[in-house]
């Protein structure tokens, strides 16, 4: 048999092979952006729990417990996020939960500033804000995932006392998904 001939042969056989394979084709680019997305869409249910919602609303007014209700005594955002016009955050909010009084409690406590509000946003439009330079801080996204992994307000989140729930998940798990969202080109819904 002729060489052209086989050759013929061989490359038709291989391009049905090919063609009647069910199985994608991928780009590492593709690879890279549908890991970060699935990443995103972990890092976004730990960002609607309430430990993380509460302080990230998209009004003046804080959050408090499971049910996210509105602070209780008229508590609003105020100077700087921190400060309402009768008492600041620090006021009740020390630096560690109160055990006694139930207060909840970590370094810096306050509102988010009111770009970074969340309440009722998409995955998309949530994933824009996180991006946004001009309403996260100036914040990369390294500096946010730094931010979210190492900020003591944010680890506060899995340790905030009796009677509250944890983010849906484990702390540690949720630094290599922030790592996951990274490394794989910080992709966010669109």
């Amino acid at each position: 048999m002729n060489s052209k001939v086989l050759f013929l042969i061989c490359f038709c056989f291989v391009s049905i092979l090919l063609l009647r394979s069910n199985a994608p084709m991928f780009s590492q680019e593709q690879a890279d952006r549908e890991a970060s997305l699935q990443a995103f869409e972990k890092i976004a249910e730990v960002l609607r729990s309430p430990r993380c919602l509460n302080c990230h609303p998209s009004d003046d007014v804080p959050r408090v417990g499971d049910d996210s209700h509105k602070h209780l005594f008229g508590v609003v955002r105020g100077d700087a996020d921190h400060n309402g016009p009768v008492q600041k955050c620090a006021t009740c909010h020390q630096k560690e939960n109160n055990t006694y009084t139930k207060i909840p409690g970590a370094p810096h406590w306050g509102l988010a500033p009111i770009g970074m509000g969340w309440q009722g946003l998409t995955d998309a439009q949530l994933g824009m804000i996180l991006l946004d330079q001009e309403k996260n801080g100036g914040r990369s996204p390294e500096d946010l995932v730094k931010h979210m992994s190492e900020d003591a307000l944010v680890k506060w989140a899995w340790d905030p006392g009796e009677g509250r729930t944890v983010p849906p998940i484990p702390f540690e798990e949720f630094k290599q998904i922030l790592q996951t969202w990274l490394s794989n080109g910080a992709h966010v819904p669109e």
